[in-house]
């Protein structure tokens, strides 16, 4: 019952504090709410994107979330490079029929991101 005992001058007090509390204060300029090593999943290697990285293009999965300004951030962070063009393509998840089995199969969805840099800069993979 002491819940229900106190006054109500501490009641007010309480309350404007839980106010002040829950309105949280980001800081968006410095970027240091976001993690940017769980932005990038994986590069992707395949022939396309070999082919893509000898004119200074590169492939990775990225996280479903993340956003064209994450991957660029995360790239400057990990790779110490400068991208000047990021572009970000969605697979959508899809069922279809097994041509083989006659049942249904699911492939999985993902999003992957192409960074481009800018001459000179380069990102060793392996």
């Amino acid at each position: 019952m002491a819940l229900f005992s106190r006054s109500k001058e501490e009641e007010t007090k309480t309350e404007d504090a839980a106010v002040k509390k829950s309105v949280p204060v980001v800081n968006l300029a410095a970027g240091t709410d976001r993690n940017l090593a769980s932005v990038l999943i994986k590069p992707r290697v395949t022939e396309k994107a070999v082919g893509f990285s000898e004119k200074n293009v590169y492939t990775f999965e990225v996280r479903r979330d993340a956003t064209k300004y994450d991957v660029r951030d995360a790239v400057k962070a990990l790779f110490n490079v400068t991208p000047v063009k990021v572009n970000i393509v969605n697979k959508a998840p899809r069922q279809f029929m097994s041509r083989a089995k006659g049942r249904k199969i699911s492939a999985k969805g993902m999003k992957k991101a192409y960074v481009y840099l800018k001459d000179g800069d380069s990102i060793s993979l392996v």
